[in-house]
């Protein structure tokens, strides 16, 4: 049976171990049509003269400049899920499409994904994650640690490695056992959620299939940018009363000039809080 709404165990559940999973969004037939929607594109767009490697929007706020992702960032199923951690009122920050290709080194380290944002220690963000594919240990799924979200932002070195998937190649500078990681399965068409100050990563795809993963981050009206002079949402339910972030449209269009503008600006605001004081500034829409 598919996952219409949270019951009272697991909101308790979220609230005690920082995450929740599986949630059996959609059937596997429409994570299928969603993956081709996605690979479409990629055909479609790889050679085309965008500003920016395509690669950049699928990986960096895709809901900006692609309907696909705007729509899936905003179905019905995913909100009235959302809801029951957050309330009513809910904003896409980000979206993304998360993909590690078949048989690849690339890794994401072990980190606190409110470290660099500029939106402090708050509850008030949670992360929606679905499989369009199989997420396993050997396709490279996330791990988790149970609790460690009750941990404040905790010291991160940047490393810069290559084969790392984020930004500044985070992670966190405390010592995580293995016995210590809990290995977040998902079958095609499930989601998982967990809170911004959770400690995971994942390790690399050694499995004959891509791992695609369509990220989303949702945010309460309340929650305000503390570093950089403006930050961007989308209003996915409810009412922004407090008005703390400028207000996007979903785009028309795959890639529409306006589109490829407000990212722009987006970006370069959003790089402000999230390469603060590293040296690699290019490496976030690089």
């Amino acid at each position: 049976m598919l996952q219409n709404a949270l019951s009272d165990a697991q909101k308790s559940q979220y609230w005690d171990d920082g995450y929740l999973f599986p949630l059996d969004l959609m059937t596997s037939d429409e994570a299928a049509t969603w993956r081709d929607e996605i690979e479409v594109i990629e055909k479609d767009w790889l050679a085309a003269d965008l500003p920016l490697p395509l690669g950049t929007y699928k990986r960096v706020n895709s809901h900006v400049v692609m309907p696909m992702a705007a729509k899936l960032a905003s179905d019905k199923r995913v909100l009235d899920i959302v809801e029951g951690v957050l309330g009513p009122d809910i904003l896409i920050w980000s979206a993304e499409f998360f993909i590690k290709e078949p048989r690849t080194k690339a890794h994401v380290s072990m980190h606190q994904d409110l470290t660099y944002w500029g939106l402090g220690e708050i509850d008030g963000l949670v992360t929606a994650w679905i499989a369009l594919s199989p997420a396993t240990v050997a396709s490279g799924c996330m791990d988790f640690v149970r609790a460690s979200h009750k941990n404040p932002i905790l010291p991160h070195t940047d490393t810069h490695e290559a084969d790392n998937l984020l930004s500044r190649g985070q992670e966190v500078a405390v010592d995580i056992s293995p016995d210590d990681k809990t290995a977040i399965e998902l079958q095609a068409g499930q989601m998982s959620l967990h809170h911004g100050l959770t400690i995971h990563g994942s390790g690399p795809n050694t499995s004959n299939d891509r791992r695609i993963g369509f990220v989303i981050r949702y945010v309460k009206p309340e929650i305000a940018q503390q570093v950089a002079d403006r930050d961007y949402a989308m209003l996915a339910r409810g009412a922004d009363r407090p008005g703390n972030f400028t207000n996007i449209a979903e785009p028309r269009t795959l890639f529409d000039p306006a589109s490829l503008a407000l990212y722009d600006e987006i970006r370069k605001e959003q790089a402000a809080a999230l390469m603060k004081g590293s040296k690699d500034t290019k490496r976030l829409y690089g």
